[in-house]
């Protein structure tokens, strides 16, 4: 790449070496080096961040979902014919029913979990198990969750994404709020998360309609209330009642997203970096559908309201990610699949929303996303038919955007339409440095540009950031970029590297 000359003004340019093929997972070491001769440092492999039990856990549904295979083959039917399904009606209040219920992170073994119905709306049923801690949601509380999911959440998630099965016909969804959820993480893990809740595909997929694992049902697995932590991390009912709706207008997506692509036409699952995309942009819904208007701009996020705890997840996830793109995907894959990851997803759909959408409208918006969950087609070849331009040009354009949004004269395709990003980290780290420590987290290395010296590896979909400065009077400079050893980077990754001149 040649950089040309500068007259009476200073120069400086964002660059940003990046793998944009579309392919999960895909790596590549790399060499980004200017004209004058330095010594080349090492170029150790930065490790992705390790997953906490409960972030492994969720990759192991949704890749479950995306390869309709969780670890374990359908059983057997039994005398030939399928099993029935549990239900054909609603339940009523106090119904009593029996299910099955994944009892460790790899769903190696399962609790029978009787539970009653606490609440019944015409959409929803919440189901408690029997055996929950005392001092659980009292009533009034459960009515509460399912007028919320009844009167509001369903149909932010069928507007934007389409509708739910009802392989039961019984036609609710089901909230399960049981013990087993709670231990899936041991009281020692709590530091590193836990699970909140779960949508888990084999109660759907017609492969495991004669499996006495699959409730074969639409439901929805949350914790329940345990302030004494008697069963694993302790859970006041008060937070219960905050986060269950956040975590099922994610997960609820991840429902709709099983039926549309598997039920409604026989393919595999959404892959796990665009699934979680839709699920947190689902969130960000949610919160949305607080404010004045649900489609503004947002300029700011007060931390301890309602609107500001449906999304912080996304932002506390963007940031992550932001504050440290060379170690982090967008696009992963088995084995990974990080917070960060998360909101490099979110990020990314986020963006596709803005910039392909016809117009400004939530009827806009949601005529992306159904059109997204609403076919045969998975990850790159999902986004491209759908926005219409190559993925390549995509998420270029994205990575570009994720540094120069809210900028003076950046071009629209650069831009979030729907968030003042810089605004609102710098508002967060005002209300709380110690966990958004920067003003905004992406901080780009900084040299000038003939002295450029990039090393290390590119993961799939993620740029890493540099800002090359040339000053006035400068004859010019060049860039290569190469493997470390001088060779080309594989062309099947698609490597390049973005360019936008800043000065």
């Amino acid at each position: 790449m040649v950089f040309p000359a500068t007259t009476t003004l200073a120069a400086e340019y964002l660059v940003v070496p990046q793998l944009a093929s579309g392919f999960p997972a895909q790596t590549a070491a790399f060499r980004l080096g200017g004209d004058t001769i330095l010594p080349a440092p090492s170029a150790p492999v930065q490790a992705s961040a390790e997953l906490g039990a409960a972030d492994l856990f969720h990759t192991f549904l949704r890749l479950g979902d995306e390869r309709r295979s969780w670890g374990f083959a359908p059983e057997p039917s039994v005398g030939g014919r399928p099993q029935a399904s549990a239900a054909a009606s609603p339940p009523g209040m106090n119904t009593l029913r029996t299910f099955q219920v994944c009892a460790k992170t790899d769903c190696s073994r399962f609790d029978r979990v009787g539970a009653r119905v606490g609440a019944l709306k015409p959409k929803v049923a919440i189901y408690v198990d029997t055996l929950a801690p005392a001092g659980g949601l009292d009533s009034t509380a459960l009515d509460s969750i399912a007028l919320l999911f009844d009167q509001k959440l369903y149909a932010i998630d069928t507007s934007a994404f389409g509708r739910e099965s009802d392989i039961d016909s019984n036609t609710v969804v089901m909230v399960l709020m049981t013990n087993t959820v709670n231990k899936l993480i041991a009281a020692s893990q709590c530091a590193s998360g836990f699970v909140a809740g779960f949508f888990f595909g084999i109660d759907l997929d017609p492969a495991y309609r004669n499996d006495s694992r699959s409730n074969k049902g639409e439901i929805f697995y949350s914790i329940v209330a345990d302030p004494t932590g008697t069963l694993s991390c302790p859970h006041p009912a008060s937070d219960v009642q905050k986060f269950v709706p956040v975590t099922f207008i994610h997960e609820f997506q991840h429902m709709i997203s099983f039926n549309q692509h598997v039920l409604l036409r026989g393919t595999n699952g959404e892959l796990l970096w665009l699934n979680e995309g839709m699920s947190h942009f689902a969130e960000e819904l949610g919160g949305r559908s607080y404010a004045l208007s649900s489609t503004a701009r947002i300029t700011d996020c007060t931390i301890g309201t309602t609107e500001c705890r449906f999304y912080s997840g996304d932002l506390l996830n963007a940031y992550a990610y932001l504050d440290s793109t060379d170690r982090h995907f967008l696009l992963p894959t088995a084995g990974i699949g990080t917070l960060a990851e998360r909101g490099a997803a979110w990020l990314f759909v986020r963006y596709v929303v803005d910039r392909y959408a016809a117009g400004s409208t939530m009827a806009d918006w949601n005529t992306v996303t159904r059109a997204l969950d609403g076919t045969a087609l998975t990850g790159a070849q999902n986004i491209a038919n759908v926005t219409g331009v190559p993925f390549t040009t995509v998420v270029s354009r994205w990575a570009l955007a994720n540094y120069v949004t809210d900028g003076g004269g950046v071009p629209p395709e650069l831009q979030y339409d729907s968030w003042s990003l810089h605004a609102v980290y710098s508002s967060l780290h005002t209300q709380n440095s110690n966990i958004f420590p920067k003003f905004y987290p992406l901080v780009p290395t900084i040299s000038a540009g003939r002295a450029v010296m990039l090393t290390g590896t590119l993961r799939a979909g993620s740029g890493i950031y540099h800002r090359a400065t040339q000053p006035a009077g400068d004859p010019g400079f060049t860039l290569s970029f190469t493997a470390p050893s001088g060779d080309p980077i594989s062309p099947a990754t698609m490597p390049r590297v973005n360019v936008i001149r800043l000065q």
